[in-house]
């Protein structure tokens, strides 16, 4: 349970999205844009 925090909180403050909207998708969907966002992250992060 507490990944679903975890999760709902990381997508809604990279993307603003509502909090209603990130848990009306499935567990596979918010764990595909946790991935993207932290890819995009690393990209942002990277050394240049």
């Amino acid at each position: 349970m507490e990944n679903i925090f975890k999760e709902v909180a990381f997508v809604a403050y990279h993307f603003h999205w509502a909090k209603d909207v990130i848990l009306e998708m499935s567990h596979k969907e918010r764990h595909a844009w946790v991935k993207e966002i932290s890819t995009i992250n690393e990209k942002i992060n990277a050394p240049r």
